[in-house]
């Protein structure tokens, strides 16, 4: 018989709001989901409820996966696209993180940028790809550049908003203790938004991947999106697939990467 007056922390439930789920449930409930997705998957294209030609049977989808990295160097393509993804990234993370850090932190930066920045966000980065092309070329920083104004001005928004959620009550304490008005935003502010700034990176690495897909269907010879769009006008769907697969683990790679720094770097939080 339970006691009357013992409470029992909603917190601890897996199916209370906010609760809690142990690594090894987490784990079975990922597989899952995954084998769901794979099971539906080949029991309507085995069962020939769609056509073959526009949905190929998982194992089809294999045999072009082995033709693919035997004959057709898709290593090659996988190289090259991480490497304009990665490029692009890095190069929108070192100008976003501080100039969005300063748009965070002091009004009139983020009157001078913002606008501007939230004006620019909205502009399809596709609808660059012309203009890249005749200013730039159709070389690697042509596609590096389509990557570069997809991410950095959501990027740059992202670690500004990131900045504002440090605690007002954590800025006027460190004054209280002796901080300098010139140091509060190095030694409170980027510390305490790291962690929230790391997540945005994160979220963004995943858009880039989008977006260099794109780049690479236009003036490319090499890429994921280059062999995904050959093969769309080859008819070969089972390409197309293997490559969706790619970039999709690709992702969760990166995604557990950044995951696992999260909480290398911070344990408190």
């Amino acid at each position: 018989m339970k006691h009357p007056n013992k409470r029992v922390d909603a917190t601890t439930s897996a199916l209370a709001p906010q609760g809690k789920l142990s690594r090894n449930v987490y784990v079975v409930l990922a597989v899952v989901s995954f084998a769901a997705v794979f099971a539906v998957w080949a029991l309507i294209t085995n069962l020939g409820l769609v056509n073959a030609d526009f949905m190929p049977t998982p194992q089809a989808t294999v045999q072009s996966a082995i033709e693919l990295f035997t004959e057709q160097h898709f290593l090659e393509d996988i190289r090259v696209s991480t490497y304009r993804v990665l490029m692009g990234f890095l190069i929108s993370a070192v100008i976003a993180v501080p100039v969005g850090l300063l748009v965070g932190a002091y009004a009139p930066v983020n009157a001078l940028i913002e606008p501007l920045m939230s004006f620019i966000r909205y502009l399809p980065a596709t609808a660059f790809i012309p203009l890249f092309i005749l200013w730039i070329g159709i070389d690697e920083s042509e596609k590096i550049a389509v990557i570069i104004m997809g991410s950095l001005p959501q990027l740059l928004l992202m670690v500004a908003v990131d900045t504002q959620k440090v605690p007002h009550d954590l800025v006027e304490v460190s004054y209280t203790l002796g901080t300098k008005r010139s140091l509060v935003l190095w030694k409170v502010i980027l510390p305490a938004s790291l962690p929230y700034i790391l997540d945005s990176l994160r979220m963004i690495l995943g858009w880039a991947w989008t977006y260099v897909v794109v780049a690479e269907m236009v003036g490319a010879s090499s890429g994921i999106g280059y062999m995904m769009i050959q093969s769309e006008r080859m008819m070969v769907v089972g390409n197309i697939f293997v490559g969706l697969l790619a970039i999709g683990l690709l992702g969760l790679v990166f995604d557990c990467l950044f995951k696992l720094l999260d909480k290398l770097l911070f344990r408190w939080k």
